[in-house]
Parts: structure tokens; sequence; C-alpha cells
């Protein structure tokens, strides 16, 4: 089975055809930055992009995703440049605990990517499938807007 996970084309072992591709991201390719969380699709800990849009990978079967073009946190960066998304994260304190950031992280990449100047309720709507206990929902937003601005879209 081929997979394209961050712009590479990655043969993964047919043995993982039914596994959902949280597991093969995770157990088989090592790429450990989406989380398993909830695996019913309702925390958002798991989210990468297929084909641009913001997914719960726990509720994806690999096999499933023949020809799709997978994104993992992992593939965000580019050597040592951060992406705009997640130098705003950083800039702004986001993370406590951390173990939802990736899945923000994403959804915020994909929000961006169709909404290059979003307000407020834009992200609130865009983030409301990711579940954070740490109460840094003020950051997150100041966190877009800065990413927003760096990428060129501004803040609305």
């Amino acid at each position: 089975m081929n997979l394209d996970i961050n712009g590479k084309r990655i043969t993964v072992d047919d043995g993982w055809r039914d596994e959902t591709l949280l597991s093969v991201l995770r157990e088989a390719l090592g790429l450990v930055g989406a989380k398993f969380g909830c695996g019913v699709g309702l925390c958002g800990a798991c989210t990468v992009l297929v084909d641009g849009q913001a997914q719960r990978s726990c509720l994806l079967q690999a096999a499933d995703l023949a020809g799709a073009k997978i994104a993992t946190i992992e593939g965000l960066s580019r050597g040592d440049e951060l992406h705009p998304v997640q130098r705003a994260w950083l800039d702004e304190s986001v993370p406590q605990c951390g173990y939802c950031q990736t899945g923000q992280i994403m959804s915020v990449v994909a929000l961006l990517r169709v909404k290059p100047k979003p307000d407020d309720t834009d992200i609130d709507a865009a983030l409301a499938g990711n579940l954070c206990r740490c109460g840094t929902q003020q950051r997150i937003r100041r966190a877009v807007h800065r990413a927003a601005k760096a990428a060129g879209g501004g803040a609305a």
C-alpha cells in the first residue's frame, strides 16, 4: 500500500490496510505528532490534513487514502524553519501540557488555507472540535491572528 505523507510516497506493508491512519502513522511509520485521544473523532488530538482538509486520523482507514495527500505536524516545518502557525504558537506561549497542540495547529493550518484573514468567530468554529483543558483559548486566538499576519493574510 502506498501513501503520500508529507510530500513523500511511502510504502506501507499491506498488513496495515485495515488499520486507522493514526495507527499507521504512529506505529508503522514512527510519526507520533498526531496523538491518540478519544479514538472516536471527538477530541481532535489526532488531526492531520488530508488533501488540505483537517481530518481525524483515528476515523480514517489507511487503505481508503491511496492517492490522497496526507500532511502531519512533522511535515509542516522546512528544516529549521517553522511553519508560521508553529512559530506563532511559540511566540504566544500557547502550549501548556501540549497534548492537543498538534491537532490544534493542523486545524489552524487548514483554516488559514481557506480563510487567510479569520476573525475570532472563524477561529472558534475551526477549533470547535479540538478539545483543550488548559484554558489557553485567548492565546490560541492571538497565535492564529499572528500566523495569519505572518503569512500575509493580516489580522481581521
